[in-house]
């Protein structure tokens, strides 16, 4: 053996032959786990760390890409957190004050000058739905992990953007046919009161079919992205979802028993050991 021609068994005037092409049904060679493993190979389960890492990846993380799961898993998201704006306009409206009016000839006026029922109706607006995109967009993140990144970023937004308009739509219904009525048949001068509504947010709709939500109905999704790309941001892992730690493999396998080491060579003055 010399270091031009490492193997033993080997002539040394043999070129050296190229390995064969991997092909995607290639199947690894079979191992006799009786047989012995010479110094420098590595036997059953004995692989190194790092290819024993690399394939745990790819069994787990290199997933073919499916468009149409990630699209239902869009629309479920966006359903679900469509019917939590009902308990989210519900709370709105038991928050919000309602407003005093009084009956006019010519409708219902403020019974104050500066009311301010309806900018506390704004403000609890605001502040619920920014704290309901925050709760989203975590929720997703530990409930979607499977699809961490743009599918959940997607589902977050586009969910706290439909709820927002269902929120505000349940919570402002709440006592409106008692004050229309009130509305129509109350005497001039009456005063009653008007329920919660929105006056810096709401709905427009593009070309008469596509509604665009504005103002503070914008909030929702506003906090949704911004917890939602902080998670992303502050991860650990450069896919965004639990990989296992490179620490975790060894380079030899529990079965493999230690190498037995060499004795040290005695010391240059030691005595002879005496023979007989």
């Amino acid at each position: 053996m010399s270091p031009d021609n490492p193997d033993r068994e080997r002539p040394v005037d043999e070129a050296d032959q190229p390995a064969p092409p991997r092909t995607p049904d290639a199947k690894p060679p079979e191992v006799d786990p009786s047989a012995g493993t010479a110094p420098g190979e590595f036997g059953p389960g004995q692989l190194p760390a790092s290819a024993a890492y690399q394939s745990l990846l790819e069994l787990r993380f290199d997933e073919p890409r499916r468009p149409l799961r990630a699209l239902a898993t869009v629309l479920g998201a966006v359903l679900a957190l469509a019917a939590l704006g009902v308990p989210l306009g519900l709370l709105w409206a038991v928050l919000a004050p309602d407003t005093p009016v009084l009956k006019t000839a010519e409708g219902a006026i403020y019974a104050e000058p500066q009311p301010e029922q309806p900018i506390a109706a704004d403000g609890w607006f605001s502040l619920l739905g920014l704290a309901f995109g925050l709760l989203v967009a975590l929720t997703l993140w530990f409930v979607l992990r499977r699809r961490r990144g743009p599918v959940g970023l997607l589902a977050a937004v586009l969910g706290t953007l439909v709820a927002a308009p269902v929120a505000w739509q349940v919570g402002r219904r709440i006592g409106l046919g008692t004050f229309e009525r009130l509305l129509a048949t109350a005497p001039a001068g009456q005063a009653f009161s008007k329920p919660a509504d929105l006056r810096a947010g709401g709905v427009d709709w593009l070309l008469g079919v596509l509604p665009v939500p504005h103002g503070n109905l914008l909030l929702p999704a506003f906090g949704a992205a911004v917890m939602y790309t902080l998670l992303a941001g502050w991860s650990r892992w450069p896919g965004l979802r639990p990989e296992p730690e490179p620490g975790e493999f060894s380079w030899v396998s529990a079965g493999t028993p230690a190498p037995t080491t060499a004795p040290e060579p005695p010391a240059p003055d030691a005595a002879e050991p005496p023979r007989g």
